[in-house]
């Protein structure tokens, strides 16, 4: 039960904010807080865990209510380089960061 997200474009900071608060929670209990979290990456990885859900579901037969987040990993993608014209002829570098974000869910055991 794993679903990745590439090239999301906010910064790693920002995503992992959100990330860590479902960090270890039950499907459910982890979509629900979502829904109340006020942050641009909280729909994106809300798209991304249920793709994870639905991975479970059709490739593993296993039923969401048993499901918890095991990981969840945010690391840093290619960044966009831009240029910002300033004083004198010269230039600054804008950087615009990327992410990728990888969800492992688990079944949980009695």
């Amino acid at each position: 039960m794993f679903a990745k997200l590439k090239l999301l474009r906010i910064s790693p900071r920002k995503v992992r904010l959100v990330a860590q608060l479902i960090k270890g929670k039950q499907v459910n209990e982890a979509l629900a807080q979502l829904d109340f979290v006020v942050k641009k990456a909280t729909i994106p990885i809300s798209k991304l865990l249920r793709s994870a859900i639905a991975n479970a579901e059709n490739n593993f037969n296993i039923k969401p209510e048993k499901l918890y987040i095991d990981k969840i990993i945010v690391n840093e993608g290619p960044k966009m380089k831009r240029r910002r014209p300033r004083a004198k002829g010269a230039a600054y570098q804008i950087l615009k960061k990327t992410s990728h974000v990888a969800i492992t869910l688990k079944e949980k055991k009695k």
